[in-house]
């Protein structure tokens, strides 16, 4: 078996993004200068960056009427408005604003169209997941003028008599949003904002043109991370893909009867958790070259 049998590319733009460095950051800043420092919910997607976040003090917090002192870091998919003003008036806690630029841009958009005399009547269409941390803070912006679709299906079923504002979830494929676009413009007069992240879109066009070329792409990522999910469903349209979070998660037989293994990553994986994954798969090389070789003999 040649050693180049298998070969492993590793896709542009993959892991940490320009928001999700920037919150890593403030938090390990601020860990380094205070004891008691708090994440409202995780920081970011990815459970085992959090875990490594954990073991340098920075704990997760669910109820922040229970801290009377220290730091509470915003996570990067933003915190409902109403949670936030709260939170300010608490005089004894340090916010540390760790929000994505990108989310908070969406946000003050759809704040600016829920306040605006012109738009006082139009219905604000939020293109997202309506579980999803960043959604539910969006529409917290909205003073009760948003509603969330998901997909063409709850677009066709979409019922209203004004006009329309349209603006997206930062994670959210164009082809979603302007699907959903289509649909609404047949019924209605809309103006669109694509609030959708250049980065997250950069990384899902190199996914899936890597994808296109390999016999297998690893997607890392956590499973409630709602980028990692979007860049496995783009990149199980073109070859065999496999959604994964960490090393552990690797089968030997995946790679069986495999040239070439593409790597991507969502927008919350550190580094080192691509680079393990990257020397797992080279050991499994290895190992396949060993097999080969007895079987010859």
């Amino acid at each position: 078996m040649k050693s180049n049998l298998l070969k492993v590319k590793i896709s542009d733009n993959a892991g940490f993004c320009f928001g999700v460095r920037r919150a890593i950051n403030l938090a390990e800043e601020t860990a380094g200068k205070e004891c008691k420092v708090y994440t409202l919910g995780p920081i970011i997607h990815n459970p085992q960056e959090v875990a490594r976040l954990e073991k340098r003090g920075i704990k997760i917090l669910n109820d922040p009427k229970r801290v009377k002192r220290g730091s509470i870091i915003l996570r990067t998919h933003g915190i409902p408005f109403n949670l936030h003003k709260k939170l300010e008036e608490n005089k004894g806690v340090n916010i540390i604003d760790a929000v994505c630029p990108f989310v908070k841009k969406a946000q003050n958009i759809v704040k600016q169209l829920s306040s605006d005399i012109k738009s006082k009547n139009k219905t604000i269409i939020v293109v997202g997941e309506k579980v999803h941390p960043e959604v539910i803070a969006l529409v917290s912006y909205g003073n009760d003028k948003c509603i969330v679709i998901e997909n063409e299906e709850e677009a066709q079923k979409f019922k209203d008599k004004g006009d329309l504002n349209i603006v997206s979830q930062t994670t959210q494929t164009p082809e979603n949003l302007n699907n959903i676009v289509k649909i609404l413009r047949k019924r209605y007069k809309l103006k669109v904002y694509n609030t959708i992240c250049k980065a997250t879109l950069d990384r899902q066009k190199a996914a899936e043109k890597l994808a296109k070329k390999v016999d297998l792409i690893i997607v890392i990522g956590g499973k409630n991370s709602d980028n990692t999910t979007r860049l496995a469903q783009i990149c199980s349209e073109k070859t065999k893909a496999y959604h994964i979070e960490s090393v552990d998660d690797i089968k030997e037989k995946w790679f069986k009867n495999i040239n070439s293994v593409g790597l991507t990553a969502g927008a919350s994986t550190p580094a080192w958790i691509i680079e393990e994954i990257k020397n797992k798969i080279k050991n499994i090389k290895k190992v396949i070259m060993k097999v080969k070789s007895k079987e010859k003999k």
